[in-house]
């Protein structure tokens, strides 16, 4: 499981990626680690990571064009950061293994939502 937390955080309060970080269930569940935006997307893709969450506005992006379009092909879950279809509503990405994975970080991240708003 990677996260971004880089700059900017256009979400925040509501969504904090460094807030998953602290959350004792999101760490024993996903065992988070922190890698090149690029190679984390397409390691989902690949089977090697169940999940890649990361916030901000990715249109126009090339660190995420590529990965995005090699997870959709594998068949990975790919919504923005509430679940919504990407590039609508809030931003953000959750590409996920797999429907299971990726309801339970939607679970996770809005437990934090409610928590931080």
């Amino acid at each position: 499981m990677d996260v971004n937390l880089d700059p900017p955080f256009p979400n925040a309060p509501a969504f904090r990626a460094a807030g998953l970080l602290g959350d004792p269930g999101f760490a024993e569940r996903f065992r988070p680690r922190v890698v090149s935006t690029t190679l984390a997307v397409a390691w989902v893709a690949a089977g090697r990571r169940a999940a890649y969450v990361t916030d901000g506005h990715l249109r126009d992006s090339v660190h995420f064009a590529s990965g995005i379009a090699l997870c959709q092909a594998a068949g990975c879950v790919v919504t923005g950061i509430y679940g919504e279809p990407l590039h609508t509503g809030a931003g953000g990405l959750v590409v996920a293994a797999d429907k299971e994975t990726h309801d339970a970080l939607l679970e996770v991240i809005a437990i934090g939502r409610s928590t931080r708003t």
